[in-house]
C-alpha cells in the first residue's frame, strides 16, 4: 500500500523559509513522478512543482518561480519542496503527489502558515 507523508509545515513569518519532506514507503520510488500541490482555504487545490522520476526536469507554478525548489532523493524515497522568502498568500495546505501510470495517491498534507 502506498503511503505518502509531509512533514516540515508550520506558522512562519513573512520572508521566512520552510522545507517541506514528502516520505514514501510502499512504492517503487524511483519510477514515479511527484509533485506538490497546495490548497488555500476556499480554493482550489492547485500544482505547485514537479519532478520527473530520475528528478532531471522539474516544474513549476509561474506563481512561486524562483521561490520554490523541488527536489527528491531515490534512495531515501523522499521528496522535498523548499520554499524561500515566504508571503501571506503562500498559506495554504502543502500536499504530495506521486503519480505512475493510472496510480495515484496523495498524502494527507501539511500545513504552512504565513503570517506576522
Amino acid at each position: 500500500q502506498v503511503r505518502l507523508v509531509e512533514s516540515g509545515g508550520g506558522l512562519v513569518q513573512p520572508g521566512e523559509s520552510l522545507r517541506l519532506s514528502c516520505a514514501a514507503s510502499g512504492l517503487t520510488f524511483s519510477s514515479y513522478i511527484m509533485s506538490w500541490y497546495r490548497q488555500a482555504p476556499g480554493q482550489e487545490r492547485e500544482l505547485v512543482a514537479s519532478i520527473s522520476s530520475a528528478g532531471g526536469t522539474t516544474n513549476y507554478a509561474d506563481s512561486v518561480k524562483g521561490r520554490f525548489t523541488i527536489s527528491r532523493d531515490n534512495a531515501q524515497k523522499t521528496v522535498y519542496l523548499q520554499i524561500n522568502s515566504l508571503r501571506p498568500e503562500d498559506t495554504a495546505v502543502y500536499y504530495c503527489k506521486a503519480v505512475w501510470h493510472l496510480n495515484i495517491s496523495w498524502g494527507q498534507g501539511t500545513q504552512v502558515t504565513v503570517s506576522s
